[in-house]
């Protein structure tokens, strides 16, 4: 597996990560436990290095999974995690912020014995917190990294200005926000601050939370537990007219002899060599789909036509409800 460092901050991962939220919430029915652990495992197998997880995926119970399946591997993979939501006893996904620097710590804490780890490796405030000034946040994890407990600092879904304003009180190591094929405004508004403050970048849902593998038509039904059935963009009319935007990577990838989800992922590795997606799954092929994207190649010419084609299309829905705005970047 190739190896890529997140920005200037020394922290090498592999070039792919796994997203691991999927194997315990959000995306249906959590997996048989046994079967998530087998699934890491395979991934560490298999040269991944770079495991995402959080608090509140389950709640709880994510963090749990992934510190029991890469108890055997300390040392050898990087475990990033979250903080700053209130978990709730039935978390909803409209619960509230918290990123208050007491419940930053007890966050730690408590991650620390779920991952069943000394230090957390990549800690990041899982959504910008309006009440609490992120140099407070930035400065409490400053304090935790003086004290041995986290090796880096992480933001998700943070726009320019708060990026600028952590960094200034404490490194920023990785900026985490959605970034895909389908949703490309990050490319305009942080990816140019992340080059310039020497800031890696991962991308979720690389893989457009699953439509831009084809596997998802306007047909499909959703488990009722499934996320995608309150998003604008999963309902069955947008998922219609967004086909076309499949169609454009099904056409790179009849010509490349690979799969629509490897030549989206191999597009993304190509814009820049700080960004390390974490496309998720719960399947061992598509776990195998997806890491055969670090072999293809695009050339420069494939990525025009890529490009050329995708700004003919005009993606249909929002990626989250309106009553979802705290989700997006600040």
């Amino acid at each position: 597996m190739q190896q890529r460092t997140l920005g200037s901050s020394g922290l090498k991962v592999s070039a792919l990560g796994l997203g691991c939220m999927g194997l315990s919430f959000g995306l249906g029915p959590a997996v048989e436990k046994q079967q998530g652990i087998a699934l890491i495992r395979a991934a560490v197998e298999r040269g991944v290095t770079f495991f995402d997880t959080a608090e509140v995926y389950g709640p709880f119970i994510n963090e749990e999974l992934v510190g029991e399946a890469l108890a055997p591997f300390r040392g050898e993979v990087v475990i990033a995690t979250k903080f700053g939501f209130k978990v709730q006893p039935l978390m909803s996904m409209n619960m509230g912020l918290d990123s208050r620097p007491a419940h930053i710590r007890e966050v730690a804490e408590a991650s620390l014995k779920r991952l069943k780890v000394d230090t957390l490796d990549l800690f990041y405030q899982h959504r910008v917190d309006p009440e609490v000034p992120i140099e407070e946040v930035a400065g409490t994890i400053k304090d935790l990294i003086r004290e041995g407990k986290v090796k880096h600092f992480g933001l998700s879904e943070a726009g320019p200005q708060t990026i600028r304003r952590a960094h200034a009180v404490q490194p920023v190591t990785a900026v985490q926000s959605e970034y895909s094929f389908w949703w490309r405004e990050r490319e305009t508004d942080v990816l140019p601050v992340l080059e310039e403050l020497g800031i890696g970048f991962v991308p979720f849902s690389p893989l457009g939370r699953g439509f831009l593998t084809g596997a998802i038509t306007a047909s499909t039904k959703f488990d009722s537990s499934d996320f995608r059935n309150i998003v604008p963009r999963f309902t069955p009319e947008a998922r219609r007219a967004n086909q076309t935007v499949v169609d454009v990577l099904a056409k790179t990838a009849a010509a490349k002899g690979a799969t629509a989800a490897q030549v989206a992922l191999a597009w993304l590795l190509a814009q820049k060599p700080w960004i390390v997606p974490i496309p998720g799954t719960t399947k061992l092929h598509r776990l195998e789909e997806n890491l055969g994207a670090t072999g293809l190649v695009l050339s420069a010419s494939e990525i025009e036509d890529i490009n050329r084609s995708f700004a003919a299309v005009t993606v249909q829905g929002e990626r989250y409800p309106e009553n979802m705005k705290q989700m997006t970047g600040r």
